[in-house]
């Protein structure tokens, strides 16, 4: 979060004006919330994010933008805000989008039909390190890595990539879903183990977000 505020910062790329003042009324007026900036070029978000030195905590992103599409820029913004959360949301629920958005460094992806109170808690649970998913766009996910898995992978061990037996529970965890809280909670530690056992699969995973590494355990067979 952004140094001397409670408020999570969100930043909204949306070329759809009417949608994107929608989408700004939504997180001005939600307590915990506070609207960093939105653009409806990506250029000029790239630009103003560069300026401020990546001054805010979620950033949602369109798909379908002009200039640039939204997993280039999810991607360039990774670059810009290392510690942010990216959440696409969209009308378009193609896995293989979806997976090139998690690759690109996205933390989650939503249905542009998601409620706007699904919304507001889903952009919480960005922030604090989940990997927010439509449940259609999660099955999706999961059917698309599960076929690569076993097209490429048939008949190969699984690699573990040195993960102690503790990272693969909290992996699993993952796996199926669970919150942060929810996994300190199954395993009986708190949440800053289980922050410090993710930092060790990023590390280990070569990933940036929890999505990422949930589509790496199930490409890689690692749980």
């Amino acid at each position: 979060m952004t140094a001397g505020s409670d408020a999570l910062r969100v930043l909204i790329i949306e070329d759809d004006r009417r949608y994107r003042d929608s989408l700004a009324t939504l997180v001005a007026n939600t307590p915990g919330l506070q609207l960093a900036a939105d653009h409806g070029a990506p250029l000029a978000a790239l630009d103003w994010t560069e300026r401020t030195g990546a001054t805010f905590d979620v950033a949602i992103i369109d798909i379908e933008l002009p200039q640039l599409s939204g997993i280039e820029t999810a991607r360039r913004l990774r670059g810009l805000a290392p510690d942010a959360a990216l959440v696409m949301l969209t009308v378009f629920e193609d896995p293989q989008t979806i997976l090139e958005a998690i690759c690109a460094g996205a933390s989650g992806y939503l249905l542009k039909s998601t409620s706007a109170r699904e919304l507001v808690a889903q952009i919480r649970a960005a922030a604090a390190g989940g990997a927010p998913m439509t449940a259609s766009v999660a099955r999706s996910v999961l059917e698309i890595t599960r076929r690569i898995a076993g097209h490429e992978l048939a008949g190969t061990p699984p690699s573990r990539l040195a993960l102690t037996a503790r990272e693969q529970d909290v992996l699993r965890a993952f796996v199926r879903g669970l919150s942060y809280q929810q996994v300190a909670v199954e395993l009986g530690v708190s949440i800053d183990t289980v922050r410090s056992h993710v930092r060790a699969l990023y590390k280990k995973l070569q990933v940036h977000s929890v999505a990422a590494a949930v589509a790496r355990a199930i490409h890689g067979r690692l749980v």
